[in-house]
């Protein structure tokens, strides 16, 4: 209890800091548009980061995704009960172990007018299974070949058994680009102007501001809810919410507890609350001659933190304290691993003074300001904790296009913390960081028994064998630390009374899921 209200006056003293700097910019919206016969026609939605790139393929966001998932089409998606459903596919069938037929539905076309082909989706997957600079790669390196049998039949074949691939095909990075207008143009060009099949179409990007869609009148599927869509991005909380109570914006996303009073003080908005797949989490380097590459230091950063007192003061009971990296409600989470912490400052202390750290140790740990809920709160209370046990942190607050810079340049030092959704809500989706490729460079974290647990598990058509290995993955990560994990995090969204929504497991927003009430 002592240390709980010790860790509460250092939440109230790090929010008070936060508060004094936080402003309100009037709204420059066009939300609340009008249709001829008055109804609202534009709908608004403010997040906390911008979209990184319009490639869909080089892309690991959640806030892009949102974007990319009205955008594109793919050859499945997932409904609002995160079930596989068919999208740009009509019928197919499971040939043998590694071969799958599919059938593309007739007169889909893109937003020029070209009509979608098998050569287009076989153009899509072979770039994302082929070109390793491409953020999406990793998870779809198992597909062996894709086949054009004829303008409206794909054939897949894997490299072995693939019990994911619909699932894969469903996921982000499975997006699917027209072949033509992407070879006549390039990358750059085609960046500039994005062309896919989606319900919406493409109309400007305003950098670390907004990204304009609106509706695109030759979609296959159901006719697009909203004539317009605009995505902004409002990295302060208190301006996001300012933005919803004035009306300038239907939906904001990733409300903070310390908000909540002031959305539900308002008439006309509701908080809306629901569940992520995403965790948050410290990387830890296991490079050689970095402090953390000692197991001792690292299992000291662990008992250090207390994961509970994090989600009781900054995050008022919102998130669970969890010690993995797959979170429940995903095929293969463990249960042993759900709402489970290790805490203990004076085991810290000893693990310390045993790695030869008796006066203490120093390192670097990098964070983000604004692109989660009340981030830069926990990475200070983080730090502080740390401090407790004598470790010397050197903390810095990043915002967030900033901070991925750093992350996706893998350019940190000792110790960087993010949050990581599971895109595929399969264990193997967020188990790859473990493996030595993906983790080189960022951790650097190799065990040749995960390494083997991962592969024969991404090629075992048995279930309850595969929850198994990935459990067992699980278990050992847990007690080599190249993560450290702090919590799995719920959702919060500010919407306007005057739309319909339901968060997603997933965090994906398809726009035409949201209606006028």
């Amino acid at each position: 209890m002592k240390n709980l209200l010790k860790y509460l006056f250092v939440f109230w003293v790090i929010s008070a800091i936060f508060i004094a700097g936080c402003s309100s910019t009037p709204s420059t919206s066009d939300s609340g548009s009008k249709g001829e016969g008055g109804e609202k026609t534009t709908l608004e939605i403010a997040q906390s980061a911008d979209i990184t790139t319009l490639d869909p393929q080089n892309s690991l966001s959640t806030n892009g995704d949102r974007v990319f998932r009205n955008l594109f089409s793919r050859l499945f998606y997932r409904d609002s009960k995160m079930e596989i459903q068919p999208e740009l596919v009509d019928t197919y069938e499971n040939i043998d172990d590694v071969t799958w037929k599919f059938k593309l539905k007739d007169g889909v076309t893109f937003h020029n007018g070209d009509p979608l082909k098998a050569e287009d989706v076989k153009f899509s997957l072979e770039r994302v299974m082929s070109d390793e600079t491409l953020k999406e790669y990793p998870y779809f390196t198992q597909i062996k070949e894709v086949k054009a049998v004829d303008d409206l039949t794909v054939e897949i074949v894997t490299d072995g058994p693939m019990p994911t691939l619909l699932r894969l095909l469903a996921k982000s990075g499975a997006d699917v680009l027209p072949k033509k207008y992407f070879e006549e143009v390039g990358l750059e060009e085609f960046q500039k102007n994005p062309i896919g099949s989606g319900p919406y179409k493409y109309v400007e990007w305003r950098r670390d501001d907004r990204v304009v869609l609106e509706a695109y009148e030759g979609y296959f599927g159901e006719e697009p809810k909203w004539k317009e869509v605009i995505v902004r991005a409002i990295p302060e909380s208190s301006t996001r919410v300012g933005e919803l109570l004035t009306g300038g914006v239907d939906i904001a996303t990733d409300i903070p507890p310390n908000e909540w009073e002031r959305v539900n003080g308002e008439s006309g908005v509701s908080l809306v609350n629901g569940d992520t797949t995403r965790v948050m989490l410290l990387m830890l380097r296991h490079t050689e001659g970095t402090v953390t590459a000692d197991p001792k230091v690292r299992e000291a950063i662990d008992l250090a933190i207390n994961q509970q007192a994090i989600v009781d003061s900054v995050l008022k009971g919102t998130a669970v304290p969890v010690r993995s990296r797959v979170p429940e409600g995903v095929l293969g989470s463990n249960p042993e691993l759900y709402n489970s912490y290790v805490y203990d400052v004076e085991k810290a202390k000893k693990l310390l003074a045993e790695a030869g750290y008796e006066d203490g140790l120093e390192l670097t740990f990098t964070a983000p300001k604004g692109r989660y809920p009340l981030d830069g709160e926990v990475a200070q209370l983080v730090a502080s904790m740390l401090g407790e046990v004598g470790i010397k942190v050197n903390l810095q607050l990043l915002e967030s296009s900033a901070f991925l810079d750093v992350y996706n340049s893998n350019s940190n030092k000792e110790l960087i913390m993010i949050g990581l959704a599971d895109g595929l809500l399969d264990a193997s989706y967020s188990l790859v960081h473990y493996t030595k490729d993906r983790a080189a460079g960022q951790t650097d974290y190799f065990n040749e028994e995960v390494e083997k647990l991962f592969h024969d598990a991404g090629r075992n058509l048995n279930e309850e064998e595969r929850i198994q290995q990935y459990q067992k993955i699980q278990e050992i990560v847990a007690e080599e630390r190249p993560h450290i994990f702090l919590f799995q995090q719920g959702s919060n969204y500010g919407v306007s009374d005057g739309v319909q929504f339901e968060p997603r497991l997933d965090e994906v927003i398809n726009f035409s899921e949201i209606t006028l009430k």
